[in-house]
């Protein structure tokens, strides 16, 4: 598959990405909504925030590594893809073995909420691990689609289970709102289950077709998804699996920084179980956009620079029509994501109050929860510049360089852990965001550096990205000013009609700056509408 293939199906990814993340996070928020109306808000902090972390944590030190280290570098081309099956499937007994140690942690080493506000803590603990161990089942398949672009296949598969996991929440939440966790163990269970499903269903249908000929698929048949030997090699890539064992204890320290605050909320209790529903609520809300476009775009693009480049080597010894066309797209990646996170700073600050209010009443808006929402619109910035600088970074490293990284991973981890202490006791949940901002900045100076050192001798200066048009950052100072006006004078105690003079205000600041946006970064405009737009990308090929 030659270059410009590998990015067109990787912008194509993407662009499915964000889409299915859209939908996602919509059916989130309106479900959260929804439930908020049923429930109390110490059961949405168990949910959100306990029994949550306890099946990111499985899910993500059982797989994450495997992830990375199978899709890089072509894992069907340099490895057989039987070993690379074999890696995988190891992922079911880690996460068995991971599911009873936390499931014993959970129970017997953590506080229990009341059973009379939060009844069946117990059975919904044993119910999420054996959720996270189920999704385990369809880890090779997933790999297997992602290796080979089957952009359709993960889109229906979360599409439906998130439709089958919502439907079941709203069902049980309405007629039998006094069965507590079970109702949201069983909503997992069912989203993990038709993922399992409909990835089963599909390369059964797929392996030994003609669709499959045609792309010289490297499986014939069902039992070779299943762990084997074949003849005249090692049961697993030894090389593959010391790549594994490097990005497990990178990934081990990464879920700590990703998942700080939840570990912090859970293990040294600073929060009520109802200021954790809150600020999960708030959390969420905040992160939104950043998890629908960001995100999309880091996973998508990391399997592009990880074909793309050759890891660990100097960009002299790689093929310069590839590492070129690596350059321009972090290059354009960096300015988008980039002038995204500015226009969610500048307007997430003048609108959080309103966005609680019409949110989540005045559960929300009163209190803290609108300063979380200012600073987590501030965050999201952070965000925004750490994924796209990281997914490159981790794919131009050598296992020499990822196992240093490790390093600085454990000193952010420590740090993170000490400071979201103390800013928590000194801030509350805003403590939180602070503390997710300082590290979120070093992790970036972390990566800005390696780019810089990676690029430095060639005629290309990807980090330009970073560098809007002044142009561009008058408009966003000027939107700024005027919202921040808006909402001290019209917003949001006085009816709503001035909210919606507020609203009508905001809403032509943005305009002003789309058109200087497109006024001055034509390049910018392009990239997204060859690479992340399939219709544009499709008229263009």
């Amino acid at each position: 598959m030659s270059t410009q293939d590998v990015l067109r199906n990787a912008s194509t990814l993407a662009s499915y990405n964000v889409l299915l993340q859209v939908m996602f996070r919509v059916l989130t928020f309106l479900l959260n909504a929804f439930t908020l109306r049923f429930v109390s808000k110490e059961l949405i902090g168990v949910v959100n925030v306990r029994l949550t972390l306890l099946y990111s944590t499985l899910v993500f030190l059982s797989r994450e590594a495997f992830r990375r280290a199978c899709l890089s570098g072509g894992s069907g081309t340099n490895h057989s893809w039987r070993q690379v099956i074999n890696l995988l499937w190891l992922t079911l007994p880690l996460g068995v073995l991971w599911a009873t140690l936390l499931v014993c942690v959970w129970l017997w080493l953590l506080e229990v909420p009341d059973p009379q506000t939060v009844p069946y803590y117990g059975p919904a603990v044993v119910l999420f691990a054996l959720a996270g161990v189920q999704e385990l089942l369809a880890e090779p398949l997933w790999v297997l689609a992602q290796a080979h672009m089957f952009v359709h296949l993960k889109v229906v598969a979360e599409s439906l289970a998130m439709i089958a996991k919502c439907s079941i929440t709203v069902v049980l939440v309405v007629s039998a709102p006094e069965w507590g966790l079970y109702i949201f163990s069983a909503a997992h269970l069912m989203y993990t289950g038709f993922l399992v499903l409909c990835y089963g269903l599909y390369f059964i249908r797929f392996l030994g077709s003609k669709e499959a000929n045609k792309k010289s698929f490297p499986l014939h048949r069902v039992g070779d998804l299943l762990p084997c030997r074949a003849d005249g090699e090692p049961l697993v890539d030894w090389t593959l699996a010391r790549l594994t064992w490097s990005f497990f204890k990178q990934s081990f320290l990464k879920q700590i920084l990703t998942e700080g605050e939840r570990y912090v909320m859970t293990f040294l209790n600073v929060l009520s179980f109802g200021d954790q529903g809150v600020y999960d609520i708030v959390n969420n809300l905040g992160s939104m956009v950043a998890r629908f476009i960001f995100l999309p775009i880091e996973e998508s693009f990391y399997i592009f620079f990880a074909k793309v480049l050759e890891r660990g080597r100097a960009v002299k010894s790689q093929k310069q029509e590839e590492v070129a066309i690596a350059a321009d797209v972090l290059e354009c990646l960096l300015k988008l994501v980039l002038v995204i996170g500015l226009i969610i700073s500048v307007f997430g600050y003048a609108f959080s109050h309103l966005a609680l209010d019409i949110y989540g009443g005045s559960m929300l808006s009163s209190g803290a929860g609108p300063t979380l929402l200012r600073c987590y619109s501030c965050y999201v910035l952070l965000l925004a510049v750490n994924g796209v600088t990281e997914c490159f970074v981790f794919a131009a490293m050598s296992q020499q360089e990822v196992d240093k990284y490790n390093l600085v991973m454990l000193a952010l981890s420590v740090s993170f852990l000490f400071l979201s202490y103390l800013l928590t006791w000194w801030a509350g949940g805003v403590g939180f965001i602070l503390a997710n901002c300082l590290n979120m900045g070093l992790r970036i100076l972390h990566s800005l550096l390696y780019i810089h050192h990676y690029f430095q001798f060639s005629q290309w200066k990807p980090l330009r990205g970073l560098l809007p048009s002044p142009f561009l950052l008058l408009a966003l100072a000027v939107s700024a000013v005027v919202t921040a006006v808006s909402e001290s004078v019209f917003c949001c105690d006085s009816g709503w009609l001035l909210r919606l003079v507020h609203i009508g205000i905001g809403a032509v600041c943005l305009l002003g700056v789309f058109v200087a946006v497109l006024l001055t970064e034509t390049r910018l405009i392009q990239f997204v509408r060859t690479q992340l737009l399939p219709q544009y990308r499709k008229k263009h090929t």
